[in-house]
């Protein structure tokens, strides 16, 4: 499968950065996804529901590092162009 578009909506919040739609193969669209800016950097926290017991689970989420990192590289790439066409100041970077 290919990423063939993410579209980022900013937030402007302590640790929530943003939040990420991305459509694969112009077929399949995984919305929700959280942009937070961590201890470590920036990271990309997949869509979740709660459960009744109060923990969290994933509603989509990659299967592996290789997975994870296509995805994480896409939406960061995506979430920096889009924080530079709004004029923001905000490096991704470590």
């Amino acid at each position: 499968m290919k990423i063939t578009e993410v579209r980022i909506i900013l937030r402007d919040e302590e640790k929530l950065k943003g939040f990420a739609n991305v459509t694969f193969d112009n077929m399949l669209v995984i919305r929700g996804m959280k942009i937070i800016a961590g201890s470590k950097g920036y990271f990309l926290s997949m869509p979740s529901r709660k459960r009744p017991d109060g923990t969290h689970q994933d509603v989509a989420h990659p299967i592996n590092n290789e997975a994870r990192r296509v995805l994480e590289e896409a939406v960061l790439t995506a979430y920096e162009e889009e924080v530079k066409a709004q004029g923001q100041k905000e490096d991704i970077k470590d």
